[in-house]
């Protein structure tokens, strides 16, 4: 339910509403309604915030548009914790351009965008197009990963038309450029920075709760007005940085064992997860044959037709996916077409169960140690795909998914000291990394602090490997007794 509203103030106090399930009503001003009235955000309606978890969990059909809504108002609630915020009356006031509000305006705007360049079915696609790599390898391209990031950046940046986010900004006395580096996390401002990216920032804040609420899990519980009421503005070396005070250490903890428990069970669980798998494969192969948009006709469409890019959603991929597999595009590829009826009809495909294959902790501050258990499962899974091309029919496919990149618990002290911005002289300017302040004003890291239950497991990477192959390629290798076993 949206609701707009005008207060019987001038013009420059126009007042909007939304009514949000997880938050109540949330006030808006002028620029954010604009904003969120422009094809650009409006398109965010159209794209899941869980991918292709709603197979496995049905209530899960909410979306990136109020995702970032609710992002935006955490954002104003941390701000209003530190005793950083400006008043409402400046927040909706158009011509109230001071520099305390310009910043509260700008963090507001910056997390109410911060998802603007998503992709189809949230980050379930976006691997495809970042393997891809139309612009990143151009010639005379800038060599940036072809990501959600870069692409939400462009349209802050460069839609200085009627109607489009650059021309709104700059209508308001609002830098686009400060608002790409916000939503980049390399503002000058530590502080903000950490509002917005950090292992507690508002858009952790809202996706555990609001996934929580729609799939009908308890995963993501956590406290929050507990969590709000202890944030604490700090003075380091000349930097305002966001901390955290010791008596909300638990409640911390429960928020990070909540976003580990939501990783591993949920967007890392083989039973959704396969679906994001098979559909980031059907994308790469679309980009392959010229069936979907590019990366580069993307960026077209942002500086000279937005309608068409508010077009680039959910049901435009699904449409594509229907389509050519009507037309017979796809009886040329038939693990492709065995795959899109797969996603399509939401059953079919086995993901794999061995040794190698299994989840594991391994320790931040030994590196060998992803590198062994992912070229360990990479190996397997590579047996097995050879065997399925000796024995195996044309529509028998496999798709492994092993991480190669980290995915910590949280960032050990040892691990932030290796960081480059902890260049700047002091670990406690990282931006990442829950700092906590004691009773006696010292400020710690939280994997520093002696009674946290953290400081017991901070030390460790979450390594999900997952590796799938069609219903008819599973049952060849059960009965050839190469598996012993798998679930759908």
């Amino acid at each position: 339910m949206e609701v707009a509203t005008q207060t019987q103030a001038p013009t420059p106090f126009k007042n909007h509403v939304i009514y949000d399930p997880i938050y109540g009503f949330i006030k808006l001003n002028q620029i954010e309604w604009e904003i969120i009235s422009s094809p650009f955000y409006q398109r965010l309606r159209w794209i899941k915030q869980l991918g292709f978890s709603c197979y496995i969990f049905p209530g899960a059909e909410h979306s990136r548009f109020h995702h970032s809504i609710g992002v935006m108002y955490n954002a104003h609630k941390i701000l209003e914790s530190c005793g950083r915020a400006a008043s409402e009356k400046d927040l909706l006031d158009v011509n109230c351009l001071t520099p305390e509000v310009i910043y509260h305006k700008s963090l507001r705007l910056a997390a109410l965008m911060h998802d603007l360049g998503t992709f189809l079915f949230s980050h379930t696609t976006e691997g495809a197009y970042i393997e891809y790599g139309e612009t990143t390898h151009s010639k005379g391209g800038k060599g940036l990963p072809d990501d959600h990031e870069n692409l939400g950046s462009f349209i802050i940046k460069n839609t200085d038309y009627e109607g489009g986010i650059s021309y709104i900004l700059k209508k308001y006395g609002i830098s686009p450029q400060r608002i790409s580096d916000l939503v980049k996390g390399v503002d000058e401002s530590i502080l903000a920075n950490q509002i917005l990216h950090s292992e507690v920032d508002c858009d952790r804040m809202d996706y555990l709760l609001r996934d929580a609420h729609y799939t009908g899990l308890k995963y993501g519980s956590y406290d929050r007005d507990y969590l709000l009421y202890h944030f604490q503005v700090k003075r380091v070396d000349n930097h305002d940085i966001l901390t955290i005070r010791h008596n909300a250490l638990h409640c911390v903890e429960d928020f990070l064992t909540s976003r580990f428990a939501w990783y591993s069970q949920v967007i890392r669980s083989p039973r959704g997860a396969k679906f994001d798998a098979i559909a980031e494969t059907i994308c790469h192969y679309f980009l392959e044959k010229g069936y979907i948009y590019r990366y580069s006709e993307l960026l077209e469409m942002i500086e000279k037709d937005p309608m068409k890019f508010y077009g680039f959603n959910d049901n435009y991929f699904m449409g594509l996916v229907h389509k050519h597999l009507l037309n017979g595009d796809l009886d040329k590829s038939p693990k492709i077409k065995d795959m899109a009826k797969t996603i399509l009809l939401a059953t079919g495909g086995k993901a794999i169960r061995c040794e190698e294959f299994k989840s594991r902790l391994l320790s931040q501050d030994d590196p060998q140690a992803l590198e062994k258990y992912s070229k360990r499962a990479t190996q397997k899974a590579q047996e097995i795909e050879e065997f399925l091309k000796k024995k195996g029919g044309p529509a028998d496919w496999m798709i492994y998914d092993i991480p190669k990149k980290a995915i910590m618990f949280v960032k050990s002290p040892k691990n932030v000291a290796k960081n480059s911005s902890a260049q700047l002289g002091n670990v406690l300017l990282d931006r990442d990394p829950v700092k906590i302040v004691m009773e006696n004003g010292e400020i710690l890291l939280l994997g520093e602090v002696e009674n946290s239950l953290i400081s017991k497991l901070f030390n460790s990477n979450n390594f999900i490997p997952n590796v799938y192959c069609s219903t008819s390629a599973y049952e060849l290798l059960l009965s050839e007794g190469v598996i012993e076993g798998s679930f759908s």
